[in-house]
């Protein structure tokens, strides 16, 4: 079969090997599925970019833009790619979706097993394949998802013994068994919005400004700073409407001092039992900027390729602005793709003074105990 025009050059006149696309072809790029399509003269076939076949001589591949003109050539679809049909990645997506939907529309958690039968897959892959995709196993994902239900009952006019049963639970023991891990609280006291909850607080002066440290039983549930402390109160009281907010006491300062102390030398590490309360992405999200080392940064885009969500920038840098634990979940450490200080709740300066200081700093730092998502 003639080789075509179009096989003998690439765009702009360019042979194949010196196209760009060409690259993209040897690394089996799945990214660039879908943005152009090549076919091989010596074998009569056109296949997608992530072909999993061997690769051809680039003086017998034609790259196209469209899989129209893919068509044009008059070969026939790669068996082994499709490239006529959905890519991998879509076709994966629409599998994950359809298990969410499942999970999302059953009262009671559906099992591996029973997931894997319905999107045609192996219990195994399917596990595999879920997991890369949400960064959650599918029973985590329906813990969840189940969580989440019986917090929208609880803030409805729902009874307790209702948003049990509405979340699928069969008996109030077995709820009541996993209550405080879903909710952080009893359920009672969750219904009520934290009533009564017990946040004990303090406020330390350091050279970056004053530094408010905040713990409820489970361990720190916010640093702030700023340069006001009545600012730093209000601020707390407007995080956490409904507890009762009690002033430390000499040993509860000690441990704003161990916070003082990371500002100003942030060698030193700090070890501190965190109450982290946010979403499961959120978990996600602050679980991956304390895996970025002490002087090191990374992107919004950075982060969201760590948790297996790329096309998640924006959520991602939402979850940043949700933090409410200061430097213990380092926020400070992500910045723009091209390497600038993006915006910082406490104030760019106070980002890159604390950046400086890490870099500066011997050793590398541990990290906080990180407690669960609510």
């Amino acid at each position: 079969m003639a080789r075509t025009m179009e096989h003998a050059k690439g765009s702009q006149g360019r042979s194949v090997a010196e196209d760009p696309r060409w690259a993209r072809v040897l690394a089996r790029d799945r990214t660039a599925d879908g943005q152009f399509w090549y076919s091989v003269a010596t074998t009569g076939v056109y296949c997608r970019p992530s072909c999993p076949s061997r690769p051809a001589n680039p003086e017998n591949v034609g790259l196209h833009e469209t899989l129209e003109a893919a068509r044009a050539t008059g070969f026939r679809p790669c068996k082994r790619c499709k490239p006529d049909g959905p890519s991998l990645d879509a076709e994966n997506a629409a599998i994950v979706a359809k298990a969410c939907r499942l999970i999302e529309s059953s009262d009671a958690p559906p099992s591996l097993a029973d997931l894997a039968a319905v999107v045609g897959r192996s219990p195994g892959y399917l596990h595999r394949l879920f997991k890369a995709s949400t960064g959650l196993t599918p029973k985590d994902y329906a813990v969840g998802r189940r969580a989440a239900r019986v917090r929208d009952n609880l803030t409805a006019d729902n009874t307790v013994t209702e948003a049990i049963y509405d979340a699928g639970f069969n008996s109030s023991g077995r709820f009541y068994e996993k209550s405080t891990e879903m909710l952080g609280m009893t359920p009672s006291r969750y219904r009520a919005g934290g009533e009564n909850e017990d946040i004990r607080f303090a406020v330390g002066d350091s050279s970056l400004g004053a530094i408010l440290v905040a713990s409820s039983a489970k361990g720190v549930a916010a640093i702030l700073i700023g340069d006001d402390p009545d600012d730093l109160a209000r601020d707390l009281q407007d995080r956490f409407p409904k507890a009762r907010l009690i002033g430390g006491d000499a040993e509860y300062e000690a441990l704003v001092a161990k916070v003082v102390g990371l500002v100003e030398a942030p060698g030193l590490g700090l070890d501190l039992p965190l109450d982290v309360r946010g979403t499961a992405f959120q978990q996600r999200v602050w679980q991956a900027l304390r895996e970025i080392p002490a002087g090191e940064t990374a992107s919004y885009t950075d982060i969201a390729l760590r948790i297996g969500l790329p096309k998640a920038v924006r959520a991602v840098a939402g979850a940043c602005a949700a933090n409410n634990i200061a430097l213990a979940i380092p926020c400070h450490r992500v910045v723009r793709n091209d390497g600038a200080l993006s915006g910082y709740a406490w104030g760019v300066e106070r980002k890159r003074t604390f950046l400086e200081r890490e870099k500066a700093a011997p050793g590398p730092r541990p990290a906080a105990g990180l407690g669960k998502a609510e």
